[in-house]
């Protein structure tokens, strides 16, 4: 087989890969992404896409802040031809504990002192911001009105096609089998296509980065979940921001072209990355939304799938050099990842080009599960 050379091999096609080799082709850089399926085939494609400034760690509303500035104009930054869909329904938190009530409180506190205008709601207020919402039950909730929803394939095409615009490698059908490794450094990948030598290595492939790290001789800490998902026909749009329960980890949005999305956090989830669905959820996952949103009792559901979430021990990404030189990893995002693909593709292309990234991500470094120094994020779900 040839052996190509280019100066970044990236290992995939998702919105952070794709955003990490549109950013590197920006600085100039010959890039090379390689990904087995085709482009968003992953855990992008397949998410929530949900977008929130909601987070209860500083780090990720930073983050977050900037995705969501980037999302406001990114259509007509990258002059892509197909909508990205960003739609600032909002986002709401419904609480049904006092526990959670004062959680909240606290990430809305930290959210407003970092400047995103988030705020919490008495059940009055829900009803404002989601008149269809039964709130039996519920004690309160926050609410951003900034949040809301992206069409995840487009976003990861557009990022795909602006980074082959600048002269990015962009391989689809193409898995990587194993890393050139020379001198104890990474130095290339071994693909079905033949080999691509190359001065670094990002691995931006969601739980399959567990493989990535076997090669390279070290443990990626990431515990596969398979999450699934209802759509709905679409039907006429309605007053209802995304919607994410805490009782049961239930959550339901309407998308801009009127389908309605639900899922469920199941804490019996199946760990592995199989694209498998089943009745059972189907069955569970309409229990639960349903009561909550009683109009869409008569509304047929159209289709099901399932996809990964690359879950880590404290339910944070992993970001950053690794212990093998000349390999860095972007991974174990917990189902919050798709949203960070803007920040965190330009952090990426700092790393590689020895830049200090513009906001600090340290505290997701790879070392700091041994050294025991786990970082919790508490809106994760």
């Amino acid at each position: 087989m040839s052996v190509n050379k280019v100066d970044v091999a990236i290992i995939g096609g998702g919105v952070h890969g794709c955003s990490t080799a549109y950013h590197l082709a920006k600085k100039g850089f010959k890039v090379a992404l390689f990904e087995r399926d085709y482009i968003s085939s992953g855990g992008s494609g397949r998410s929530a896409a949900g977008i929130r400034l909601q987070f209860g760690t500083e780090v990720n509303c930073r983050l977050a802040q900037y995705n969501i500035q980037v999302f406001k104009t990114l259509e007509q930054d990258l002059n892509y031809p197909l909508p990205l869909e960003y739609d600032p329904a909002g986002y709401l938190w419904i609480a049904y504990s006092e526990g959670q009530i004062a959680q909240m409180e606290k990430n809305v506190a930290l959210q407003n002192s970092l400047g995103s205008p988030s705020r919490m709601l008495t059940p009055e207020g829900i009803r404002e911001v989601a008149p269809y919402v039964n709130t039996e039950g519920m004690l309160g909730g926050s609410f951003c009105q900034e949040d809301g929803h992206i069409n995840p394939h487009t976003l990861c095409f557009a990022y795909a096609d602006s980074a082959a615009a600048l002269g990015a490698e962009i391989y689809k059908k193409t898995p990587v089998t194993g890393l050139i490794v020379k001198n104890g450094k990474a130095a290339g990948v071994h693909t079905t296509k033949g080999d691509w030598e190359a001065d670094a290595v990002v691995c931006t492939a969601g739980p399959w980065s567990v493989q990535v790290g076997k090669w390279a001789g070290f443990d990626v800490p990431i515990t596969p979940e398979r999450h699934q998902v209802l759509i709905t026909e679409a039907v006429e749009r309605i007053k209802h921001p995304m919607m994410l329960c805490q009782d049961d980890g239930a959550y339901v949005k309407q998308c801009p072209n009127g389908t309605f999305y639900m899922g469920w956090d199941n804490p019996k989830d199946e760990h592995d990355a199989e694209f498998i669905v089943n009745w059972h959820f189907l069955h569970e996952v309409t229990k639960r939304i349903v009561p909550k949103l009683p109009m869409l009792a008569g509304v047929r559901v159209v289709r099901q799938w399932s996809g990964p979430y690359d879950i880590t021990p404290d339910c944070q990404a992993i970001v950053g050099k690794t212990p093998m030189e000349g390999l860095f990893i972007d991974c174990g995002w917990s189902g919050h990842g798709l949203q960070f693909g803007p920040s965190v593709g330009r952090i990426m292309s700092e790393f590689v080009n020895n830049e200090k990234p513009f906001i600090d991500v340290s505290m997701f470094r790879y070392s700091r599960f041994a050294e025991n120094d786990l970082f919790f994020e508490p809106c994760c779900i």
